[in-house]
């Protein structure tokens, strides 16, 4: 039996322009893209336009000219004969050094209150509530002014330092810590810490597959910390402990040798790690309280320890509420580090955006590369974010 098919209205003619939808809405996103190129154009004239008439140049070439003054924490040599483009180095690997461990203290801080406000224990669940609840409602510049000015300042003089076995000494001028001296052999610890690594990775690796296809596991955990210590500890000891301790001596007015970690820093990286830490409580809280309670009820029902009930259970679960939230914090501890000016401290915003802008007057050039340094850096941690935020979300079947 066939089947008929109506017949095709013949097209009727086209509708004018401007009462085609899809052509107006492409005419006007033209028009949008244009005036907003127009106005760039105009602002960049007019910029070009006011430092011509005020003898301003422009370009990088700044960078290569003597910087001509110090800075008093640099990872890298540095002295007041420097570049200005030395100095961009200093300050951004001083931002990256403050926010690397800000980010490392507030994740283990953070996580850590927040499993304690949810502890069963009373005075335990009461001290990490007014933790959240003090620091997380105080500004974090007067965070920082307390920890410098309050705390730091009021440390006594080097002749009195406080001083931890003689080799840690503590004072209102930093911490001085005893710095190793690697000697002819050292090269092995690395390569076998390295070794150790990798071992350990490839171990949880077969562990995790091992389980999934018996059931069965091994400690990988335990087993990779034994490794990744034991390892270097022993090739270290085989060969003879190649390295020596300098320590810190008072000599004159001042401690000489060893490492010096200066106030500013102390006061900015316990400042920041604190408060930041203060919010991923908040969010680890959460997270855990978003996972059904049946599944804590059901690993419980297994007889398994309350440790392995939060490890194996509950925190894998939670983590895909935790770390997208957990990534906005650290951004903003990336980003308030540049408080860092208001104590001295010379991370990037100080010493580039601030003094190196002061003598050269490039502002331009200045203030775009540090806005880019600012952007690169948060688009890193959000890719490595994302990243690790699709490796642990639940895969469904």
């Amino acid at each position: 039996m066939s089947v008929r098919h109506p017949a095709r209205r013949p097209a009727g003619p086209r509708p004018p322009f401007w009462r085609d939808r899809a052509k107006r809405a492409l005419f006007f996103q033209v028009l949008l893209l244009a005036a907003v190129a127009a106005f760039l154009l105009t602002i960049i004239g007019n910029t070009q336009d006011n430092l011509a008439a005020r003898g301003i140049t422009t370009g990088f070439g700044f960078l290569g000219n003597t910087a001509g003054f110090g800075i008093v924490q640099s990872l890298i040599d540095y002295s007041s004969q420097s570049t200005y483009g030395r100095t961009f180095l200093v300050g951004l690997l001083n931002t990256l050094l403050v926010s690397a461990l800000g980010v490392l203290a507030a994740t283990v801080i953070g996580f850590t209150v927040g499993i304690a406000r949810l502890s069963p224990n009373w005075l335990i669940a009461r001290l990490a509530s007014g933790y959240i609840e003090t620091f997380r409602n105080i500004p974090l510049l007067l965070q920082i002014f307390f920890w410098y000015f309050a705390v730091l300042r009021t440390l006594p003089a080097a002749r009195d330092s406080l001083s931890f076995g003689e080799v840690i000494f503590l004072n209102v001028r930093g911490l001085y810590l005893p710095e190793p001296q690697f000697e002819s052999g050292f090269g092995l610890v690395p390569l076998a810490t390295l070794v150790a690594v990798v071992a350990s990775i490839v171990l949880v690796v077969w562990n995790r597959r091992r389980h999934e296809a018996t059931g069965r596991r091994l400690p990988a955990g335990w087993i990779s910390l034994a490794l990744i210590v034991g390892l270097p500890l022993a090739v270290l000891v085989v060969s003879g402990v190649p390295v020596t301790w300098e320590v810190p001596e008072l000599r004159g007015f001042n401690f000489r040798g060893g490492i010096t970690v200066i106030p500013e820093f102390l006061a900015l990286w316990v400042a920041l790690s604190i408060y930041t830490a203060s919010f991923i409580a908040e969010i680890v809280r959460s997270g855990i309280q978003a996972i059904p309670h049946g599944q804590t009820e059901a690993a419980q029902s297994l007889s398994l320890p309350q440790g392995l009930v939060l490890r194996l259970v509950v925190i894998p679960q939670a983590l895909r509420v935790i770390i997208p939230p957990l990534t906005s914090q650290y951004l903003n501890l990336i980003k308030n580090s540049s408080l860092a000016t208001a104590i001295g401290y010379p991370d990037l915003v100080s010493v580039f955006a601030g003094t190196t802008l002061n003598q050269t007057g490039q502002a331009i050039e200045v203030i775009a590369m540090t806005m880019a340094v600012y952007l690169t850096i948060s688009l890193l941690v959000s890719l490595f974010m994302n990243w690790f935020n699709a490796r642990v979300a639940l895969v469904e079947r």
